[in-house]
Formats: structure tokens, sequence, C-alpha cells
């Protein structure tokens, strides 16, 4: 049986915080999407999504009406030398992959960049994850390197694949 949803993105707002938290502690705590084992408080989660919403840089795919989905964009480095340089994220609900909703969340957030005025958009990958790096390439993205066992999580060593893409 296919199911069809009908998906919006938008800005998100305060009130998607728990849709937001729910996949982010997912791939916590069952994937190397996110290197850290301690899933995400509300507390924190709130004022994570706060500092995204102050710079405009929060974004969710709507289904149902439930999170299906975000995106952020935030600073790289917290030196001003990287003040034009922003990180993304980009993750997608378990049971709604395969249905293009990181395609649109990708074009949202790359869009919101570089209408933000931004010059580069950096994306950390731990090198296993071949559909993220897909879908970065995809998108332009061009591999900039990988460092080599520079993170741990569930016993093993991980590698990072560092992407690039000029939005200037």
């Amino acid at each position: 049986m296919n199911l069809i949803y009908e998906t919006t993105i938008r800005a998100a707002h305060a009130g998607d915080m728990e849709g937001i938290r729910a996949i982010r502690n997912r791939a916590i705590e069952q994937t190397t999407a996110l290197w850290t084992e301690t899933p995400q408080s509300p507390a924190e989660a709130t004022a994570w999504l706060a500092a995204h919403l102050a710079r405009g840089s929060a974004f969710v795919a709507e289904a149902d009406r439930e999170v299906a989905g975000f995106a952020t964009y935030g600073p790289w480095r917290p030196l001003d030398g990287y003040r034009h340089t922003v990180e993304n994220s980009v993750y997608v609900r378990e049971d709604r992959h395969g249905l293009g909703i990181g395609s649109a969340l990708m074009t949202t957030v790359i869009t919101a960049a570089r209408e933000a005025g931004h010059h580069v958009m950096v994306a950390g990958i731990e090198a296993g994850n071949t559909s993220s790096i897909r879908l970065h390439e995809r998108f332009g993205f061009e591999h900039a390197g990988t460092i080599r066992e520079v993170g741990t999580k569930f016993g093993r060593w991980l590698d990072l694949t560092i992407m690039r893409l000029p939005l200037a």
C-alpha cells in the first residue's frame, strides 16, 4: 500500500520542538549521524531551537500535521573569521524516508543561507552515511576531505567526511 502525504516545508516555530527533538533523539540513540550518546532533554532542545529561530535558520517538513523532518544551518565555527560559513543539518523521520522530503528541506536550507548572504555551506557527515553523502552531492556539494577516526560512538571509531557548497 502506498501512502501519499502532502508535505509542506515551512519555517520552524517553537511548537515544533517536540517533533524535532524526537527525530534528533532517534538519530542519537540509533545512528551515527549525531556523535553523542546522550539524548537531548526538553530544555536543551528548546535552547537549541531558540538559537536557530533567532537567526531564521530552522525549517520543518510538515506532513499530516506532524513534523516529518527538519533542516537547519548555523555557524560552522565560533570565531568571527568563519562568520560567512555555515554548517547544515537535514533529518527526516525514519518512516518518511524516500519521499523527497530530504531534498525539499535541502533546497530550502540552501536557499535561505544564500538569501542571508552566507558564502559557503559545510556538511560534516559520518563517512559511512552514503545516503547523506549522495544527497549532498546531488545539490552540488563537493568532497573536501575525510578525517579518519576523529569521533567515536557505539564502541567504534568514526570517520568524518567534510563537504562544501559555495553559496555566493
